[in-house]
């Protein structure tokens, strides 16, 4: 496998952080955005699809046999084997309500597995990234998953999205309050599972997201030493995936709560 080591920027400082910088530009003087509604609760803007060009334009310049599939383009074939898999901003309720919980996010993706995951929240300048087998950092230091041990030790993050019934989200919350437990919601499903990669929330749980939306913080969470249920590496692109993660002492607790709530 070769190293996917451009999207920090390694060799260019200056287009590392070009796509959040634009990304910022925007929430700066969000007033003046054109917005769109997709459907109930999802919102794009036009600094989406700009963010996401931006994006595409230095991978396609770098590794151009690379396919390329995001939330706001036509997808991109290639020849390599490789896939990467763009959310520009996710958050975009919270990014054109002046709330600063948003993220660029970027996962590679070989095979169905993600091999890198970066996760960049320009307006606090918190940067996570993972490559396989080589760890998980915010902003160039090492992180750590939350070593809680049960679920009345931390905050679970809760996603929910109207890709899911309303019922399965609520009975997660009541089971989890039941146990003691707390539960958090920012309405950026890849910057909580980076939380969970950084000990910030013990885990996550959504019935279904898309592949850009949690891909690239799958990889977090893993070289954090997190455990997420592993994808259908077959579908996940295309198709996007239930999500269910956590640090080690929290885990099985936290999936068996979430597939009581979610039906599985």
């Amino acid at each position: 496998m070769r190293p996917k080591t451009s999207i920090k920027g390694s060799r260019s400082p200056s287009r590392r952080r070009a796509a959040g910088k634009i990304g910022l530009r925007h929430f700066r003087a969000r007033d003046t955005l054109t917005i769109e509604s997709k459907g109930h609760q999802d919102l794009v803007s036009e600094a989406d699809r700009e963010v996401e060009l931006v994006i595409r334009a230095a991978i396609a310049a770098t590794y151009p046999d690379d396919a390329i599939v995001g939330e706001e383009h036509p997808p991109v074939e290639g020849q390599s084997g490789f896939v990467w898999v763009i959310d520009p901003i996710d958050g975009t309720a919270n990014f054109v309500a002046g709330i600063p919980a948003w993220c660029v996010a970027i996962a590679c993706v070989r095979d169905g597995v993600s091999v890198v995951g970066v996760v960049h929240e320009p307006s606090v300048g918190e940067t996570f990234h993972a490559r396989r087998g080589g760890g998980a950092f915010l902003n160039g230091e090492p992180i750590r998953v939350s070593s809680s041990q049960s679920l009345g030790e931390g905050t679970l993050g809760v996603g929910s999205s109207n890709r899911a019934e309303q019922h399965q989200v609520v009975g997660l919350i009541d089971a989890l309050l039941s146990q003691g437990g707390v539960f958090y919601r920012n309405a950026s499903g890849a910057l909580m599972l980076a939380y969970v990669a950084a000990g910030r929330l013990i885990g996550y749980s959504e019935p279904h997201m898309n592949a850009w939306d949690c891909l690239a913080s799958f990889c977090l969470v893993e070289e954090a030493g997190g455990k997420v249920v592993p994808p259908n590496p077959r579908t996940v692109v295309a198709d996007g995936t239930v999500a269910i993660a956590g640090a080690p002492g929290v885990f099985e607790a936290i999936r068996s709560l979430s597939n009581a709530a979610f039906g599985r």
